[in-house]
């Protein structure tokens, strides 16, 4: 019901393969060990990142970027212009790199990942296209059109396609435009047609697509951005597209980008699962709000069952070196909530260097085995009935006043499992009491803890569930109607 979801950038992943093998390794020639640590992850789809044909317009404009070569030395201090390319998100066209081995090697890919009942996902970028895209030759009127008197009004909003004919770079209204793309114009049914067929031609190669941005191609959103240059966007595009493809494919999943409190129209429009930028910013962004995050992990079911949690991704900086001494408890509380969970490549081993999205090559860094040993035993509770089926619940903790302390309660018919988390920097003493814990005296209890092994003192007396949590500590414990005792994960 909830997909664990494994982030691979794919250029720097086969360049790394490359170099650990000594030989070229692309799509089609894989190591079997990359499939068994999928298999052994209990990874439910690989997203590959960035294996659209490259837009050499885009490298070239990431090269010469004094803001980006700026992130790129702070990454690689050694960076040298064949360490860069071009952005995955400046798309010229739909077509597999073939420096990556190509369409058939992708094929190959999805077959391998198939036989051990894994689905493969990739990109669509529905808001723009790279500006060497293979549509524009023929078709100029797919895009926003801006005059020359807008242009002197904006000359950094747009690109001359041909002498005194200007397009709009695409956007996100709250940011400058990205320089490497042109803005689609879903005024006209004739651009939503062409994205379709794309999205078409996506589905034949893979089970499930993220859409970048997918807010930004709301009717809403797109009428006050683009209005009064592109005109006005008469019908959504998300619902027929979605519907369209799930014709041809029912089982196919999507994925969206989103924010600004969008997820739940974009989940109304047939997103299977949506961003959910909230709970990562409750979590990340300095001092836990436990107040928010709590009142946000119990909102409505139907909303909840469709999001998507996570840590990190590619435009997010590492869950290491941003979330810090609260890293394993956030972990084990994303990994324990309801939804899709999406994990980054090498998330798991906390590296703290984020990566720009153009380089090819990147940064080594020690791996942090005990932490990577830690997420694999979260990995395994996501197999469990109560993590996949079970709704949610808060737990009164009956902590002390302004604690940084959650809890929450997942439970099916046959299952509990109670998650608490400590996220601040002394220890505290938890207890709470719950019907569950009344309705059968002869229990086994597990406990998953972010702490070294019997470090963590729980007791359970009388009905009342006692935890003493470390600073910085979490843990889940898991329940089913057996034998009374412990037992240390």
């Amino acid at each position: 019901m909830f997909p664990l979801v494994y982030e691979i950038n794919t250029r720097i992943w086969l360049q790394k393969l490359s170099i650990e093998h000594n030989r070229a390794v692309t799509l089609g020639n894989i190591p079997d060990e990359e499939f068994a640590f999928f298999s052994s992850c209990g990874f439910d789809i690989v997203w590959l990142m960035g294996v659209w044909k490259p837009s050499q317009y885009s490298k070239a404009i990431a090269t010469a970027h004094q803001g980006l070569r700026a992130s790129f030395l702070q990454h690689i201090p050694t960076v040298t212009p064949e360490d860069i390319a071009s952005s995955p998100y400046s798309i010229p066209s739909y077509t597999v790199n073939e420096v990556l081995g190509g369409e058939t090697e992708l094929l190959t890919f999805r077959e391998k990942l198939h036989a051990s009942g894994i689905k493969l996902m990739l990109d669509f970028v529905p808001n723009h296209l790279a500006l060497d895209n293979a549509f524009l030759p023929e078709h100029p009127e797919y895009f926003i059109p801006m005059c020359g008197e807008e242009q002197c009004q904006d000359p950094g909003g747009a690109y001359e396609y041909i002498k005194g004919k200007y397009l709009a770079y695409g956007k996100d209204p709250y940011f400058d435009p990205w320089t490497d793309t042109l803005q689609l114009n879903y005024a006209r049914k004739e651009t939503h047609k062409m994205m379709t067929e794309n999205l078409f031609k996506i589905s034949s190669l893979c089970d499930a697509v993220r859409c970048d941005v997918a807010m930004l191609v709301l009717k809403s959103v797109f009428n006050t951005t683009w209005s009064n240059l592109g005109g006005y966007m008469e019908e959504e595009f998300w619902g027929d597209a979605i519907a369209a493809v799930k014709v041809r494919h029912p089982d196919f999943i999507f994925l969206a980008e989103a924010y600004w409190n969008k997820e739940w129209e974009l989940q109304q429009q047939g997103f299977d699962f949506t961003y959910d930028k909230t709970f990562y910013d409750y979590l990340s962004n300095g001092a836990v709000n436990v107040e928010k995050l709590t009142g946000h992990l119990l909102g409505n079911w139907e909303y909840q069952k469709h999001l998507c949690r996570f840590l990190e991704n590619h435009d997010e900086p590492r869950a290491a070196e941003k979330i810090g001494l609260n890293n394993k408890a956030a972990a084990l509380v994303m990994l324990t909530s309801p939804g899709m969970h999406l994990i980054h490549q090498d998330q798991i081993y906390g590296l703290t260097k984020k990566i720009p999205v153009q380089l090819l090559r990147q940064a080594i860094e020690p791996s942090d085995e005990n932490l990577a040993e830690f997420y694999k035993k979260l990995f395994l509770l996501q197999e469990r009935e109560v993590f996949q089926e079970g709704r949610i619940e808060w737990l009164d903790l009956n902590a002390p006043n302004n604690s940084h302390c959650l809890g929450f309660h997942r439970f099916t018919a046959k299952e509990n499992a109670y998650v608490l988390a400590n996220f601040q920097s002394t220890g505290v003493a938890l207890e709470f009491r719950h019907p569950s814990l009344e309705n059968d005296a002869f229990k086994k209890f597990t406990v998953l803890s972010t702490e070294i092994k019997n470090k963590t003192s729980v007791r359970y007396t009388e009905k009342v569930m006692a935890v003493n949590l470390a600073p910085h500590e979490a843990l889940v414990i898991t329940c089913m109607t057996t034998l009374a005792v412990f037992q240390q994960e």
